[in-house]
């Protein structure tokens, strides 16, 4: 693999969890936002001219099809006339556990980009003596 692939497949896997930050911190945002459904992103792998390339990317955003809670609170202005109204189904500690986890994978991707860059000076060095 040549050092410009390898820096290619940790950019995108950064830009990927950066995508996946973006939603987490969008969910946590409207948490208490009625009627609000959680988004994801599933990761899918690059094809160019119908080669695999290894890097990734963040897929179409989706919508959590789970049920929204009724909330009961009938001051509420969008309670019906039963009183209750839809919530929202961000769970806020799966969005925390989710922020940490691409958090993580982001950090492991710089390191995999500085490494490559620290070879490729290297390799730079050798050939210039």
């Amino acid at each position: 693999m040549e050092m410009s692939e390898s820096l290619k497949l940790s950019v995108s896997g950064m830009k990927a969890q950066a995508a996946r930050l973006r939603h987490v911190s969008e969910n946590i945002a409207n948490a208490d936002t009625p009627g609000y459904q959680r988004k994801t992103a599933a990761f899918q792998e690059v094809v160019d001219g119908g080669r695999r390339t290894g890097e990734v990317e963040a897929g179409p955003v989706r919508l959590d099809r789970r049920e929204l809670p009724r909330i009961y609170d009938p001051s509420h202005p969008m309670a019906d006339e039963t009183g209750h109204y839809e919530g929202s189904n961000v769970d806020l500690v799966i969005e925390i556990a989710d922020a940490r986890e691409a958090q993580r994978t982001y950090e492991a991707n710089l390191k995999m980009f500085d490494q490559s860059r620290q070879m490729s000076s290297s390799l730079l060095e050798l050939l210039r003596r």
